[in-house]
């Protein structure tokens, strides 16, 4: 079956995986330009028969691959590769060389399992009819890299005389998820996420004697309390909120009263209308507690990822070529949303597709108790990148020998 032929090609190429994947998480790189990744790309995958496309708003690629069966569709498959800025405490042979960067969300994974898909599909060429287009992808950790890579036209789109694929696919890993499943869900996967500052100004003075002051602090701590009050009490639980703030600063000694106290925080929605909302609301809350006391509040928001929304057809495309691949147990719908965010919702704003997770937990560990991502010590099991390869793959090849279908 093409199935087992797919997955025993990208087992042949998994000493190719894992050192490309090694030599990204030693070298990490952090936002839109990440050259030294990019180069490691390209280099990985010179020998191959692909087109190359880079913009000139970060150091991403696309590179396609024309079938050689006949026209036909074209689909995207999109793999990350930025990291965070953040210390590694993993001790691998191999953990970064680079102080305060760190590969903690599993893109050094991603990148590596989709140039094993470019190089498996690039061995099937002669039966593929139409084309993949393999996006590699810098800024994803909060600098909107795939939003940048659309509005320099490397995806396609009006004025740039390339269609937009017919469909789109992305992998992303899960530490802690059983080793070797691939999940997915119809509809929001993934929250919109959206930073908040809140500047609360009053006038300060002696501790002493607050009664001269305008103390901004108990008002900011007020706003937090509302702005969960208000989350609990304003929004459906059917279609969910989370705001939270993790961060307040103000003040400068035990005794003296700040003039104003500063607060960060994020919030998540999985819908247009809840972050519109949201939007609107959170200041008029802020100012309207703040003028209370005789203070100010001024909120300022700074604009996040959409919702990741998966195209129901595509999910279940995924599922059928997930337990024709790997067998009946290898997909999992999830029953819930995840409140982290994904930038590859641009990408699925334009094109009907899906992200997937794929567990990435040491088979035979309990991955309940493993680090999940953005963890200084998150570990991936690199026997299951072949695995990934060769999902990606089967779904570029099916889709284009029949679409969703």
């Amino acid at each position: 079956m093409t199935s087992d032929i797919l997955h025993a090609e990208a087992e042949s190429l998994a000493p190719k995986i894992s050192a490309l994947r090694r030599a990204i998480h030693a070298d990490p790189e952090l936002g839109l330009m990440t050259p030294r990744t990019r180069d490691k790309v390209r280099e990985a995958l010179a020998h191959l028969p692909l087109e190359w496309r880079e913009g000139p708003s970060t150091t991403g690629l696309v590179a396609t691959l024309e079938g050689e069966a006949g026209a036909g569709g074209s689909v995207l498959l999109r793999g990350d590769m930025d990291a965070l800025p953040m210390p590694e405490e993993t001790g691998l042979a191999f953990a970064s060389a680079n102080p305060g960067v760190m590969h903690a969300c599993g893109h050094d994974a991603h990148t590596a399992m989709l140039a094993g898909a470019a190089e498996i599909l690039c061995r099937r060429r002669a039966s593929l009819e139409g084309e993949v287009r393999f996006m590699f992808q810098p800024g994803e950790e909060g600098h909107h890299g795939a939003r940048f890579m659309l509005e320099d036209g490397l995806l396609g789109g009006e004025g740039t005389g390339l269609a937009l694929p017919d469909a789109a696919f992305a992998l992303h890993v899960m530490p802690n998820a059983p080793h070797g499943l691939i999940g997915g869900r119809a509809g929001p996967l993934l929250a919109a996420a959206d930073q908040i500052e809140i500047t609360v100004t009053g006038r300060g003075g002696h501790a002493s004697m607050p009664h001269d002051t305008r103390d901004p602090v108990p008002i900011a701590c007020e706003i937090v309390s509302a702005i969960q009050t208000m989350v609990a009490r304003r929004f459906s639980v059917f279609d969910p909120v989370v705001v939270t703030i993790s961060k307040i600063d103000g003040g400068t000694a035990h005794n003296v009263i700040a003039d104003d106290a500063r607060m960060l925080g994020t919030m998540r929605t999985l819908s247009a209308a809840n972050r519109a909302r949201l939007r609107e609301e959170l200041p008029l809350l802020a100012a309207g507690i703040a003028g209370a006391h005789g203070l100010t509040a001024e909120v300022t928001i700074i604009e996040g990822f959409p919702v990741t929304l998966c195209d129901a057809r595509a999910v279940d495309f995924g599922e059928s070529v997930a337990r024709a691949m790997f067998g009946a147990d290898a997909f999992r719908r999830l029953a819930d949303p995840i409140m982290g965010a994904e930038d590859f919702a641009y990408v699925l704003e334009k094109v009907p597709g899906a992200m997937f997770f794929l567990g990435v937990s040491h088979e035979g560990e309990d991955w309940r108790h493993c680090c999940g991502i953005h963890s200084t010590r998150m570990m991936v099991d690199e026997t299951v990148m072949p695995q990934g390869a060769a999902y990606l793959a089967g779904l570029a090849e099916r889709f284009l020998a029949g679409g969703f279908a």
